[in-house]
């Protein structure tokens, strides 16, 4: 057997406020770039969260695609030089993504009730976590915007703005599965 040293999970580095991008810069943990993936990452547990309220099926497997998705985002708001994408595969989203997300939600919104006016966040656990998921899916895209327009690729913030348009319709369909109503506002 061999003696190698056991990995630890803390490294010590960000003891004094700071943290590493990709590309080897130190900058505060509250920096606007940090603040931008530590909302993707919020969004991925959460959405995980929501996952865990589901009975398998569609709408869970989606959850764990989308997870992903969130990773290679966070990963690609990490990396101010926009290097990682072109070097790791799993961490590239591109136009085909947007696309990927644009028919989820046509499939999903073919097998609802039309909306004819605002409906409140709430339902089934699952339900209302995907509603709460969404709204912190739009705080996620306010600052990736407010990176400014040379931060990150375009295609990111279209994902972004895709995937919480998603993650409403995901919403409505785990509470039709639950057989919870929706409550018009």
């Amino acid at each position: 057997m061999e003696n190698r040293p056991t990995p630890k999970i803390y490294t010590r580095t960000g003891d004094a406020g700071e943290t590493g991008l990709f590309d080897g810069t130190r900058v505060s943990k509250a920096d606007p770039r940090v603040e931008a993936y530590g909302d993707v990452d919020e969004l991925a547990s959460l959405v995980g969260v929501a996952g865990s309220h589901l009975q398998g099926g569609e709408l869970a497997d989606l959850v764990l695609r989308l997870q992903r998705d969130l990773f290679a985002l966070g990963s690609q708001l990490a990396d101010p030089r926009h290097r990682i994408a072109a070097r790791v595969e799993k961490v590239a989203l591109g136009p085909d993504d947007v696309v990927r997300l644009e028919e989820w939600i046509d499939r999903l919104e073919s097998k609802l009730p039309l909306l004819r006016r605002f409906i409140l966040g709430g339902g089934s656990q699952a339900g209302a976590l995907l509603h709460l998921s969404r709204a912190v899916c739009r705080r996620a895209e306010r600052r990736m915007v407010a990176l400014g327009p040379d931060a990150l690729d375009d295609v990111l913030l279209i994902y972004i703005n895709r995937l919480s348009d998603l993650l409403f319709v995901m919403a409505r369909t785990a509470n039709r599965a639950a057989g919870v109503s929706e409550i018009e506002w």
